[in-house]
């Protein structure tokens, strides 16, 4: 945040430094496992479906028994190793693809570790961010991570665009490869002791724990409908993702920079809601902003539904998602905070991680069930219908201001 910055310490910085680099190399790498089965292995709609739904299902699947496993686990260890797990798998494609064996199953087995990596980083990282970071700044952290986000997802997609026409359709999976790498040498590089965190009952992983996640959520009004709310978004969000490759790449002709670029001026939308959502919390206070954001998020999707060749396609799609990632601007940021300050310090990565299971697997499932609709009818049909159902979700937002608030845990104030 520019004016008025509040100095969160050296520790965040570098917290930050990480986050900001590996945000860069995975905007680079937008829509690559699309780009590489739609350009180079020839695939449809239903098989790009098939491989964004299989790779989040699967390591949803995987990432399960990672949620306690991070939970009693040195928070920042797990940061750099699920890094440079990440950085691996990535890696595989560019050299698979140089020795002419590059596959349909590599691309699926490669998205697969990397979705599972991500969650259990996500966890930790959320751990980790709540014990570093007074309860007053989680807004202003998670905001400057949202702020992050949607800068590099301006600049990134377009460059990533323009290297694949020049250098080939595997370039941008290097430069995610090596943003993972660059991100986990800088949480190395945050320094200080972290302890170990203790367990009752002994070191030896419970079936209980697997659970524990979910009945954090499930026992708490307001997460419980957030959960819900959020979750049926973004599936029905990501579902679309794949299909509308498919339709603006393919029948519609758009050309790769120009699919990135439809994606990408949009993202200063989502600039500015990060930017705002601190001072709109303050103003109007946490409930009133998730609501309204939440609400005003669902009326953009439909509007994917009515993209037409050319010039006016692409005024079409760059509206609809400045609308659409200006809401999400402000709403991710706000759901982040109340998020970590109604979760119990002893286990925030175990219900980060049951939130983004749970969101991984929906995701998987819609994406699988909107890539059979497509197949059946068209790809412009499935995003109608998404976006028809998109219109539902604010019912799901919790209506009441007043929720319980973990035992002993301040309230985040907002200056």
């Amino acid at each position: 945040m520019t004016g008025g910055r509040r100095g969160l310490g050296r520790r965040f910085g570098w917290l930050w430094a990480a986050f900001a680099v590996s945000s860069y190399g995975t905007s680079l790498g937008f829509g690559a496992f699309s780009f590489i089965a739609v350009l180079v292995l020839h695939s449809g709609p239903a098989e790009v479906s098939a491989l964004s739904a299989a790779g989040l299902a699967v390591g949803a699947v995987v990432a399960i028994p990672l949620g306690p496993w991070v939970e009693f686990r040195r928070k920042r260890s797990v940061m750099v190793a699920m890094d440079l797990t990440r950085f691996a798998a990535l890696m595989s494609i560019p050299i698979a693809f140089a020795l002419g064996l590059l596959s349909f199953v590599q691309l699926l087995v490669v998205s697969v570790v990397v979705a599972a990596a991500k969650i259990a980083f996500n966890a930790a990282g959320g751990a980790y961010l709540k014990a570093l970071v007074p309860p007053a700044d989680l807004l202003v952290a998670n905001s400057r991570f949202e702020s992050t986000t949607w800068t590099a997802t301006v600049v990134g997609p377009p460059l990533g665009g323009a290297a694949i026409g020049m250098f080939g359709p595997v370039t941008t999976v290097v430069a995610d490869a090596v943003s993972y790498l660059l991100s986990a040498l800088g949480v190395r590089a945050i320094g200080g002791r972290e302890p170990r965190p203790e367990r009752a009952g002994g070191p030896r992983l419970r079936a209980g724990d697997l659970l524990e996640g979910w009945r954090a959520i499930l026992a708490h009004r307001a997460l419980r409908r957030l959960f819900c709310n959020t979750i049926l978004c973004n599936g029905l969000l990501l579902a679309t993702e794949p299909l509308l490759a498919v339709l603006l790449l393919g029948s519609l002709g758009f050309a790769p920079w120009q699919y990135g670029l439809a994606f990408a001026l949009p993202c200063v939308g989502g600039l500015i809601g990060a930017r705002l959502a601190r001072r709109l919390v303050a103003r109007f206070g946490q409930h009133k902003v998730m609501l309204a954001a939440g609400t005003l998020r669902a009326c953009w999707p439909v509007g994917l539904a009515f993209v037409q060749p050319g010039v006016p396609g692409i005024v079409l799609v760059i509206v609809v998602q400045f609308g659409l990632v200006t809401c999400i601007g402000v709403f991710n940021p706000v759901l982040a905070t109340y998020r970590l300050a109604h979760t119990d310090p002893g286990r925030v990565a175990r219900t980060l991680s049951a939130w983004a299971v749970s969101s991984s697997a929906t995701t998987a499932a819609l994406t699988a069930v909107w890539g059979l609709l497509a197949a059946v009818t068209s790809p412009r049909a499935a995003i109608a219908i998404a976006g028809v159902l998109f219109l539902a979700t604010p019912f799901l937002l919790p209506r009441r201001e007043n929720a319980p608030r973990v035992a002993g845990e301040p309230a985040v104030s907002h200056p």
